[in-house]
């Protein structure tokens, strides 16, 4: 018979793994969230295994923006918007259009976030209550009013750090319950090697789609945040090899995460004929390895990605304007408290208004992308700069796939405008 202490020990060792990734793991907590989530599983359910060329780039792409803005967070001690202000000629409009436009997409985002959470809460007390049914607009609003005012709530007390920490568990559990059933709906491998050749799903919001990809996977404020994360971890200028391990795992698991979500959802309800179009169509997903467990699961899973989404989407605006004023982030600034209060506010626009959070949460992702080309453009001036860099300037092959990055934002971008044109 196991000792109990023995499965508590090896438990015990399996969180501490988790929870001593280093600044990456936060890169995976800003991106791997509901947002990422509903959009592999509405492409996956859709359009199948095409747009898997687009996560390929994507994380590539994110994996060096990551690398770079942490070298250059190590190197120099200085955070990014700080040194885009300091450094870089038209630095302070730029940095003020980086934070407008980063805040914007995050807080749209943030709608499409609390949407969701608030209607699958709904769902789940409607399984086991259906005469709540007539009073759903009434419901869901009470529970994101209640949501939101929780997370704001735990802002306030400073416990960001030691919740974020449970979350990254939950979302460990969310992505490896959707790899698990991976392997019992995985699609073909012609499906996936299509997938890898480049091309946009030729029907009605196939251009939309493909920019959000890139606004959930190649997030700006994931990179702008990365000299903050490695700074609070403490690292300094010896843990360069280190970061760059950080980084690659990063987008490793940001890409395995999210590859298996849309390959899910194109195995079990693309051939099928099920696109995912409302809250509850996810849970389908689920359903080949869950069964009857697949409502439980999907509401932990979700859930818990939501949750480790909001904190995140609440903190980048007033962290973007602690970065351009002086680097450093007070959370018990009146500054803050009132940045922070006025999202939590936007977030209840789309509960507020009954609008459909998955058709939200996608077009939310599209603003996401409309900055990435400064952010990238910035970052190659920095890490080239000989005075601030020195012997650790940017090399030649780094060069390359950050201008191949910029490239690929602005064709994605031009993608966004396109998307938008057509949908509005």
């Amino acid at each position: 018979m196991e000792n109990p202490a023995t499965k508590s020990s090896f438990i015990k060792k399996i969180l501490a793994i988790v929870l001593a990734f280093g600044p990456g793991i936060f890169a995976i907590g800003y991106t791997i969230g509901t947002g990422s989530v509903t959009s592999m599983i509405v492409a996956g359910s859709t359009y199948g295994m095409q747009l898997l060329w687009v996560l390929v780039l994507s994380c590539i792409f994110s994996g060096m923006l990551m690398y770079a803005y942490g070298n250059y967070g190590l190197v120099t001690g200085e955070t990014a918007l700080y040194a885009f202000k300091k450094h870089i000629k038209w630095g302070k409009p730029i940095a003020i259009l980086i934070i407008l436009g980063v805040s914007f997409g995050q807080w749209n985002s943030l709608m499409g976030i609390l949407g969701i959470s608030a209607n699958i809460i709904f769902e789940i007390f409607l399984i086991y209550f259906p005469s709540l049914a007539e009073y759903q607009y009434e419901l869901v609003l009470t529970i994101a009013i209640a949501v939101i005012a929780i997370m704001y709530r735990f802002l306030l007390i400073g416990k960001y750090v030691f919740f974020e920490k449970i979350l990254v568990i939950f979302v460990t559990i969310m992505g490896l319950s959707f790899f698990i059933s991976l392997f019992m709906v995985f699609p073909l491998p012609i499906e996936i090697a299509k997938g890898l050749i480049p091309s946009v799903p030729e029907v009605e919001g196939g251009n939309m789609m493909v920019a959000a990809f890139v606004g959930t996977t190649m997030a700006s404020a994931t990179f702008l945040s990365r000299p903050l994360f490695v700074k609070g971890k403490g690292w300094t200028i010896n843990n360069l090899k280190q970061q760059k391990k950080d980084a690659i795992i990063a987008a490793s698991l940001v890409f395995v995460i999210s590859a298996s979500v849309m390959a899910v959802a194109c195995g079990a309800l693309f051939h099928e004929g099920q696109p995912v179009t409302k809250v509850l169509d996810m849970v389908n997903t689920l359903e080949p390895v869950a069964g009857k467990f697949a409502l439980t699961l999907f509401f932990f899973g979700t859930l818990s990605a939501g949750l480790s989404s909001i904190f995140p989407c609440l903190l980048i605006a007033p962290i973007l304007l602690a970065d351009y004023q002086s680097g450093e982030l007070d959370t018990t600034s009146k500054q803050f408290k009132v940045i922070t209060a006025l999202a939590c506010l936007f977030a209840l626009i789309v509960p507020i208004f009954g609008a459909n959070p998955i058709e939200m949460q996608i077009l939310s992702q599209v603003f996401n992308v409309f900055v990435l080309p400064l952010v990238i453009l910035g970052i190659i001036l920095l890490i080239n700069n000989a005075k601030l860099m020195k012997a650790h300037k940017a090399k030649l092959p780094l060069n390359i796939g950050l201008f191949a990055a910029l490239f690929f934002s602005c064709v994605i971008s031009y993608n966004g405008i396109i998307a938008l044109i057509e949908y509005f």
